[in-house]
C-alpha cells in the first residue's frame, strides 16, 4: 500500500508531546562554558548614540566582555538584501534597538553587564505612521505598478465609489522565540544551531559579519517551535551576535530573546493603508478599479519590496479586473522592521478588493455573494500582470458545492429570521473565495536539493534544504521518500537541515516546501531506485523495468528479494547507494519593470461560509460556524493538511478580529505582551467547524500531484470579517442601510462603533401618519433642518433631493416644487440616482423594514393580503429583476391592483438595462408626486 495520500500522525508527534523532542535552547548542555548573551537596549524611538562606555559593565562579576562594532571582523550589517541593518547602529532607528552586547556566564549576569553599560543619545523627530511618512515622503521603495486595461470606463459607470481602509499588522507569537546557539569547531570553523526558516541566508549573514567565506560556516536547524515566516530573514541577527561572541572569546555563545525581548525587536506583518476607487455595472460587475497600498515597512527594508510585490499581485483575489491600476509603495518608520507572516502581503491586498465587492454590493442593493460570484475568474482570463488563470473553474466548483454542503440559502432565510426576531442581537452570514499563487516570486529561490543515503541493511537518511516548523513537511517527506524507494516509514530518517549537507538552500516559505524539497528528495530516491533495478534485474531475471519496490520487497515476474539484501549486494557490486536529487519549477519569470509574467507554478483554490452573532451593546461576538472546502490537489498527508487549513484559518481569525498592535507616541510597542495582545484561542474557534477537501483535484506537474497548504487558508478567515459586517449591517432600522465599513482588526470596538454609526446614518426621515399635511408657506418659510424634515420622505430614504431644493424657495405651486426635484434628482450622478432607486423596498416585500409612505401605498394596493402562493411568485420576479437590473422593481401603486402590478413587472423585465433605469426614475417621479398631493 502507498504511504503518500494516508492520514499518518506528525513524524514528531510523540516527540512534541512528550518534551524528547529537542529546539535549539534546548542544546545548552552540551556546551560546556556558554556564554549567556544580553541586549543593551536604546530608549528612543529615533535617536544618534553620541556615546558609549562599557566599562562598567566589564567590571562587573561574571562578565566576560560587550559585544560592540568594534568587534566585528567583516561588515556589520545583516540586511538581508540591501544592506541597511547596522549591527551595531549609530543612529537608532526604532525603541529598543539593541546597540551592544554583554556577554556573560549566567543570563542574570548578562542582564546585569548590559544596564551597566552608559550609552548617551541625542534624540531626533521620530516617524510613527503610514500617514506621516507619506506627508514626510518618507519611503523605503520607489512606486510599484501593475497596471491593464482603460480605467476612463469609470467614467460611465453605473456606480462609481471611493474609500479608504486601514489594515493593522499581525505579531507572530511563535511558541519558540528567537534562538542561537555558536561555537567554533576544531578546524577553526563556525557551527551555529539556529531556529531559522533560512539556514543557508543566516549562513551567508554570519560569514559576512566575521568576514569568513561561507564553508567556514554550518549553520543547522534542528526544528522551531513555530516561525510563521518570523523566522525567514529575522533569525540572522541572533546568530550574527552569537557567532561574533564566539569569535571573540572562543567559548560558545547564547542567545535567545525573551517573551517582552521577541515582540520588541523582531518585526511583524506589515500594517497597510489602503485607498480605492471602483466603478461597477448596476448588475453588480466590476468595470474598473484604482488602487492604493501603502505598508508601514518600519527602519529597514526587510523583505518588504517583494512583500509588496505579492500585495499588487493578489489585489485581485478571485476576481477578473478587467480596468485596474494598482500602486504599492512601502513606507520607511521608526518601528522594527516589519518582515514575512505566513501570506506574504497577499492577505492585505485580498481584504481591499473584499472590501471592494461588499461597498459595490450594498451600494446596489445585491447580495455580497451574487457580486462576488459574477466577478469570479473563468477558464483563459488573464491576470492584470499577465498569467492565464489556469484551473478557474475549480472556484466555481468549490463556491456551487460549498453552498450545497453548507446550507448557505437556507441558512441565510434562518438568520434573516433570528434578526427579525432580535432587537440587540444580530446574527451575520457570509462567503468568500481564496485565490493564491504559489511559487516564490523571485524566480530563483524556486529549487530545492536534496541529499539521501541508503545503508547496506536497507535503512534511509534523508537531508533535503526544508525546515520543520510544526507544519508536517518533514512529515510529508518521509511519506514521499517511502513510496519512492518502496520501504517502510521506519526505515527513513529525515535529518536536520544542515548547511554542509546540502548547500545554496532556499527558504522555507512561500507554501513551497513539499513542491521543492519533496520533488527534489523524489528525484534522489529515483535515481537510486534506477541504479538497485540493475542490480534486482540480475538477481530476478528481467530487464530493470520491470522490478517494482514496495513493502521493503523488491520483485518482478513472481519472485522477490528482500530490499536489505538487494542494498548489500548494490555495495558488493560497487553501485553508490546516495544520491543527490534537484528540482527547480519550470516556466517561472516576472519583468517588475513591464509589470508582466508568470510568477506562479499554479493557484490554489478555497472558500469559507462563517457565521457569527453580535451583540449590539458591547459589539462582543461570537463565532458559531464555519465551513471550508480548499483545493489542496491530492493531499499527501490529509490529518497535516487539514492541520494546516484549520490552523491558518485560526490564525487569520486572530488577525482580522482580535489581535491589534499599538505604539504610543513616542514609539514604544504598547501591546507587547500577552496580557495586552489578544490572541486567539478556544473561543475563536467556531462552535462548528467543517473542514473538506476538494475531491479528485489531482494538480499535474507537482510532487504526487498536491497543492501547497500553508498560507491559502489564511485568506479564508476574510468570511468572518464579511459576517461580522453582515451583522452590522442588520442593527439598521430603516429600508435603506448605509454601507457598512470598519478598519481591521474588526475589535468589539470597532464593532460596537460600526453599530452605532449604522443607527445613527439610518435613522428614518420618513412622515409619521400623525403629521399634519404641510402647506407651501409654511416649506417656504423654514428653515433647511425643518424643509428637509418634512419632505425628506418623498424620495425614498433620499432626503439630499429636498435638501438641494432648498435654496430654490419660494414655491409658487406643488407642480413647481416637484418639477424641482424632480430636476434635482435628473442632474445627480448615476450613482447618487442609483443609491435613490435602491432606497425602495420590493413590492410585496414582508421581512424587510418600510418606511410608512411605503407601507400605505402598497396596502392600498392590496400587496399586503396577496395568498403566500401569490406572494411567493411575486417575491421570484422581484428576485429576476434585481439579479438583471440591480435595482428593486419600481410601480407607483396607487390605484392600482395586483393584477396590475404583476402584469406591469412581467412586461418590463425583458427590457435593456438603460431603458429600465430611466423607467425606474419616471416611477420614482411619479411616487413622489402622489405623496407630495398626499403631505402638501
Amino acid at each position: 500500500m502507498t504511504l503518500v495520500g494516508r492520514p499518518v500522525p506528525h513524524e514528531s508527534a510523540r516527540g512534541h508531546v512528550t518534551g524528547e523532542a529537542l529546539y535549539t535552547d534546548d542544546l545548552l548542555g552540551r556546551l560546556p562554558g556558554l556564554l549567556h548573551a544580553w541586549p543593551v537596549l536604546a530608549p528612543h524611538a529615533h535617536a544618534r548614540l553620541v556615546r558609549l562606555d562599557v566599562s562598567a559593565a566589564t567590571n562587573e562579576p561574571g562578565v566576560l566582555t560587550v559585544l560592540t562594532g568594534d568587534d566585528v571582523r567583516g561588515e556589520g550589517d545583516t540586511g538581508p538584501t540591501r544592506h541597511d541593518e547596522p549591527l551595531f547602529p549609530a543612529e537608532v532607528m526604532f525603541h529598543r534597538q539593541p546597540v551592544a552586547w554583554a556577554l556573560a556566564d549566567t543570563l542574570e549576569g548578562a542582564r546585569r553587564g548590559a544596564a551597566r553599560v552608559v550609552a548617551e543619545y541625542e534624540e531626533l523627530p521620530a516617524i510613527l505612521t503610514i500617514q506621516d511618512a507619506i506627508a514626510g515622503e518618507s519611503f523605503l521603495t520607489p512606486p510599484l505598478r501593475l497596471a491593464r486595461g482603460d480605467l476612463g470606463v469609470m467614467t460611465t459607470s453605473a456606480l462609481r465609489f471611493e474609500g479608504e481602509l486601514s489594515i493593522g499588522g499581525q505579531e507572530h507569537f511563535y511558541l519558540e522565540t528567537q534562538s542561537a546557539l555558536a561555537w567554533i569547531d576544531e578546524t577553526g570553523g563556525v557551527v551555529v544551531q539556529s531556529s531559522t526558516q533560512h539556514p543557508s541566508e543566516t549562513q551567508e549573514i554570519v560569514a559576512r559579519v566575521l568576514g569568513l567565506a561561507r564553508h567556514q560556516v554550518t549553520v543547522e536547524c534542528l526544528r522551531m517551535g513555530g516561525a510563521f515566516g518570523g523566522k525567514e530573514t529575522q533569525a540572522n541577527t541572533w546568530a550574527a551576535i552569537a557567532a561574533l561572541g564566539a569569535a571573540k572569546t572562543g567559548r560558545p555563545v547564547r542567545v535567545r530573546l525573551t517573551r517582552a525581548l521577541d515582540m520588541s525587536l523582531t518585526g511583524k506583518r506589515h500594517p497597510y493603508l489602503a485607498r480605492y476607487v471602483a466603478g461597477f455595472s448596476a448588475t453588480g460587475e466590476l468595470e474598473a478599479v484604482r488602487l492604493w497600498l501603502w505598508s508601514d515597512g518600519g527602519w529597514s527594508l526587510d523583505l518588504s519590496e517583494p512583500i509588496m510585490w505579492r500585495s499588487l499581485f493578489h489585489c485581485d483575489n478571485a476576481y477578473h479586473l478587467p480596468a485596474v491600476e494598482a500602486i504599492g509603495r512601502v513606507c520607511r518608520t521608526h518601528k522594527t522592521s516589519q518582515t514575512a507572516f505566513r501570506g506574504f502581503g497577499g492577505p492585505q491586498a485580498m481584504v481591499v478588493i473584499e472590501e471592494v465587492m461588499t461597498q459595490a454590493a450594498h451600494r446596489l442593493g445585491l447580495p455580497p455573494h451574487v457580486v462576488r460570484e459574477r466577478n469570479f475568474y473563468r477558464e483563459s482570463d488573464t491576470t492584470q500582470y499577465g498569467q492565464t488563470v489556469e484551473g478557474a473553474d475549480r472556484l466555481r466548483t468549490i463556491w456551487s458545492t460549498l453552498g450545497e454542503t453548507s446550507a448557505f440559502e437556507r441558512r441565510r432565510a434562518q438568520v434573516d429570521a433570528f434578526n427579525r426576531a432580535h432587537l440587540h442581537v444580530k446574527r451575520g452570514l457570509a462567503i468568500t473565495p481564496a485565490k493564491f499563487g504559489i511559487s516564490f516570486t523571485a524566480a530563483f529561490y524556486n529549487q530545492g536539493s536534496a541529499l539521501v543515503l541508503v545503508y547496506r541493511d536497507g535503512s534511509v537518511q534523508v537531508n533535503h534544504g526544508g525546515t520543520e516548523m510544526g507544519q508536517g513537511l518533514f512529515t510529508k517527506i518521509r511519506q514521499i521518500a517511502a513510496d519512492s524507494l518502496g520501504v517502510p516509514a521506519e526505515w527513513i530518517r529525515l535529518m536536520p537541515t544542515r548547511t554542509d549537507k546540502v548547500p545554496n538552500t532556499s527558504a522555507t516559505a512561500a507554501s513551497a516546501g513539499t513542491d521543492l524539497n519533496g520533488a527534489a528528495v523524489d528525484d534522489a530516491c529515483r535515481q537510486i531506485a534506477g541504479r538497485l533495478s540493475a542490480v534486482a534485474a540480475g538477481h530476478l531475471d528481467c530487464d530493470p523495468s520491470a522490478v517494482r519496490f514496495a513493502g521493503g520487497v523488491v520483485s518482478a515476474r513472481g519472485r522477490s528479494i528482500p530490499f536489505a539484501d538487494l542494498c548489500e549486494s548494490a555495495y558488493r557490486e560497487r553501485v553508490p547507494l546516495f544520491a543527490q536529487g534537484f528540482y527547480r519549477t519550470p516556466d517561472i519569470h516576472f519583468d517588475p519593470a513591464a509589470g508582466r509574467g508568470r510568477p506562479f507554478h499554479y493557484f490554489a483554490y478555497g472558500a469559507a461560509v462563517s457565521e457569527v452573532e453580535v451583540d449590539g451593546f458591547t459589539g462582543a461576538y461570537r463565532f458559531l460556524r464555519t465551513d471550508i472546502l480548499q483545493d489542496v490537489g491530492e493531499s499527501i498527508s490529509p490529518v497535516i493538511d487539514r492541520g494546516q487549513v484549520e490552523g491558518g484559518f485560526v490564525q487569520g481569525v486572530g488577525w482580522l478580529t482580535l489581535e491589534e498592535l499599538l505604539w504610543d507616541d513616542r514609539g514604544r510597542l504598547a501591546t507587547g505582551g500577552a496580557s495586552t495582545y489578544k490572541l486567539p484561542s478556544w473561543t475563536e474557534v467556531p462552535e462548528v467547524f467543517h473542514v473538506d477537501f476538494l475531491p479528485r483535484a489531482a494538480q499535474p506537474g507537482v510532487i504526487s500531484g498536491s497543492k501547497a497548504v500553508g498560507e491559502p487558508p489564511l485568506m479564508l478567515a476574510i468570511s468572518v470579517r464579511e459576517a461580522l459586517r453582515d451583522a452590522v449591517k442588520s442593527f439598521s432600522t430603516g429600508s435603506n442601510s448605509p454601507p457598512v465599513t470598519f478598519d481591521s482588526p474588526a475589535t468589539p470596538e470597532r464593532i460596537f462603533f460600526a453599530i452605532q454609526e449604522v443607527r445613527l446614518r439610518n435613522r428614518p426621515t420618513t412622515r409619521t401618519p400623525t403629521a399634519p399635511a404641510t402647506g407651501l408657506a409654511r416649506l417656504n418659510a423654514a428653515d433647511r433642518a425643518g424643509f428637509v424634515a418634512a419632505l425628506g420622505w418623498v424620495f425614498e430614504g433620499s432626503p439630499w433631493v429636498a435638501e438641494r431644493v432648498w435654496s430654490q424657495r419660494p414655491f409658487t405651486s406643488l407642480e413647481a416644487l416637484h418639477t424641482s426635484m424632480v430636476s434635482e434628482v435628473a442632474r445627480a450622478s448615476r450613482e447618487e440616482q442609483l443609491q435613490l432607486l435602491c432606497a425602495h423596498p420590493d413590492l410585496g416585500e414582508r421581512a424587510r423594514a418600510m418606511s410608512d409612505a411605503s407601507l400605505d401605498e402598497q396596502a392600498g394596493a392590496g400587496l399586503g393580503g396577496l395568498s403566500p402562493e401569490g406572494h411567493r411568485g411575486l417575491q421570484e420576479l422581484n428576485a429576476e429583476y434585481r439579479r438583471k437590473f440591480g435595482f428593486p422593481f419600481l410601480y407607483a401603486v396607487k390605484g392600482s391592483t395586483p393584477d396590475q402590478i404583476l402584469e406591469a413587472l412581467v412586461r418590463r423585465l425583458p427590457r435593456s438595462g438603460d431603458e429600465e433605469f430611466a423607467e425606474a426614475l419616471a416611477q420614482v417621479s411619479r411616487i413622489a408626486r402622489f405623496r407630495l398631493e398626499e403631505g402638501v
